[in-house]
């Protein structure tokens, strides 16, 4: 028989013997527990948000001639404002922005003429990524002639209170969902008609609670993630902002179905519900579970629907193989008859086999597109972190095999059973502290963006001025590397820095050095003055770059640039 989960791989034990541990066995668990949670607590937030800036207006570090009558910044994501928490302050330090606005991944902030134009401005911002994490962060650029640029409060302040009490609160929601799923389907199934069924009851409540818990808990800690408070504080408007956000709903959401499940379970503990309570019962529990990709990186991938399968797949295996293995240790083995187990375990094999191809499954299409190029597996945070869960649950599947081979040779009594329970009890830390691990890696930068972070950093894109008797472009190409997926964003603006509506876009690439011939895409106008598109550079080499703007029926002018691609 190929490997199943990890309860398939015990024995049926003597009773006696199994009862004769009950103790050792519970401060195992707990011990487990503790320690998961202490990973989670321990191990460092990321400073970083999920949503990357890919381009400004005006591009940042420039010097342009007239103080622009807007700022925006293009995010790699749609991103919702922090009311209050994005401004331009001129260079004498006067704040002199309006109320922010969001266009899906476009923040735009209106700016009024300062009185003191000529010099360095500072723009900051903070807003909430769409996958509900904070994003702060800021740029300059001059009128005239640079100057020292006027102070601000950091934007990507996030309190360690609620650093500490983030990925505390989603380690006991996973947790609660673990003891709830896998008791549940014993109780439903498998529960031997002698034995009382309080063990197994009250293992299902808890984990409703804690469920509960972490919903009512994370939607309140929301508030003042984002607005980077302490987590005793959160003002009225940042709480209802939390709440009416797609995070606030997907808690909501959670809470709604914990209910739900709740009214509907008492007949599937008591092992007596018909098929049709049953399918209602799983069809909402399906639907809360879909509140964790809702509420995390899955909800701003480049892939939503299919992330957000790969993750109700990943996390509901994980449940059922992690809930089954917990049941099996702290009630079953210790209190079932070992001729009900002998009928028991079998039928668990066959669950618990399904649910590691799920889990692995799932787990797999979701790093290949949350860690984008293989390179980020070792050159990002969220990589590293995968690695280790993975090692970690590498272990899991070894410590069962060791237990399978054990079972395999029919371990007398004496010996068999004893080093069956070190191997599960092995099990059952490690899998609490892969837990942890996933508590943390919903807090931490995923590797497609924390790679895309770091090549902005390093300068991997170009942005510039370009100017005619129509109009002043501003543009961004963001990267600039050989292949295709170069993105190109441009603005228009008039002389004074109006932002002038535009008819048509194009723009125009030619590498005459090489006999590249002029290829003319169309750009897609995202606003009146705003265009997007995307480039390709076959080869390297110095680039000629054109922009071609109509901006009426018979006005229409052209700017070049040009750009060295390595």
């Amino acid at each position: 028989m190929n490997h199943s989960g990890p309860a398939s791989e015990l024995p049926v034990v003597d009773g006696d013997t199994a009862a004769a541990h009950p103790a050792p066995a519970r401060r195992r668990v707990l011990f487990a527990a503790l320690a998961g949670l202490v990973v989670a607590l321990l191990v460092p937030a990321p400073a970083r948000a999920h949503a990357a800036p890919l381009a400004t207006t005006p591009a940042t570090g420039t010097v342009i001639g007239a103080s622009p009558a807007t700022v925006t910044v293009t995010f790699s994501e749609p991103v919702a404002v922090v009311p209050g928490r994005a401004q331009v302050l001129a260079p004498d330090g006067e704040r002199i922005s309006g109320e922010a606005t969001v266009a899906g991944a476009v923040l735009t902030i209106p700016v009024r003429r300062a009185q003191r134009p000529l010099g360095t401005y500072l723009v900051s911002y903070r807003i909430i990524s769409a996958d509900s994490h904070p994003v702060g962060g800021g740029f300059t650029f001059s009128v005239g002639a640079p100057s020292a640029p006027p102070e601000a409060a950091e934007a990507d302040r996030v309190h360690p209170s609620v650093a500490v009490a983030l990925p505390a609160v989603r380690y006991l929601g996973y947790a609660g969902l673990t003891l709830a799923a896998g008791p549940a389907l014993f109780l439903a199934l498998l529960w031997p008609r002698r034995l009382s069924r309080a063990g197994g009851v009250r293992l299902v409540r808890a984990g409703l609670a804690l469920v509960a818990f972490s919903a009512v808990a994370g939607a309140w800690l929301q508030a003042p993630y984002t607005s980077g408070l302490p987590a005793w504080r959160a003002s009225p408007g940042a709480l209802a902002a939390a709440l009416n956000s797609p995070f606030g709903l997907a808690m909501a959401l959670r809470l709604a179905a914990v209910g739900a499940v709740a009214a509907l379970l008492g007949p599937v503990l008591r092992g007596t519900a018909g098929r049709a309570r049953g399918l209602a019962v799983t069809a909402v529990a399906v639907a809360g579970l879909v509140s964790w990709p809702l509420s995390g990186h899955a909800a701003a991938s480049p892939l939503p629907p299919v992330s957000i399968a790969a993750d109700v797949v990943h996390i509901a295996a994980m449940a059922v193989w992690l809930g089954g293995l917990v049941v099996l240790v702290g009630v079953l083995l210790r209190r079932a008859d070992p001729r009900a187990l002998g009928v028991i375990l079998p039928a668990w094999s066959r669950w618990a086999q399904l649910a590691v191809v799920w889990l692995v499954g799932g787990g797999l299409v979701q790093a290949v597109i949350e860690v984008g190029a293989p390179g980020n597996l070792v050159g990002t945070g969220y990589g590293r972190l995968l690695l280790a869960k993975t090692a970690l649950l590498v272990g899991v599947l070894a410590a069962a095999a060791y237990a399978r081979r054990l079972v395999a040779r029919r371990a007398v009594v004496t010996t068999g059973p004893r080093r069956i329970r070190r191997a599960v009890g092995a099990e059952v830390a490690a899998t609490t502290v892969v837990l942890a691990l996933s508590s943390v890696l919903v807090q931490a930068t995923p590797g497609r963006v924390d790679a895309a972070e770091a090549a902005a950093a390093a300068g991997a894109g170009t942005s510039g001025t370009l100017t005619s008797a129509l109009y002043t472009l501003q543009f961004d190409i963001y990267p600039v590397q050989l292949g295709e997926n170069n993105t190109v964003h441009a603005f228009v603006y008039t002389a004074d820095g109006t932002p002038l509506p535009a008819e048509e876009w194009q723009i125009t690439t030619a590498l005459p050095a090489l006999g590249v011939e002029p290829v003319k895409t169309p750009m897609l106008g995202v606003r009146p003055h705003h265009a997007m598109g995307a480039v390709t550079f076959p080869v390297a080499g110095e680039w000629e770059v054109r922009f071609t703007v109509r901006t009426s029926p018979v006005d229409q002018a052209t700017v070049a640039t040009r750009v060295t691609v390595r």
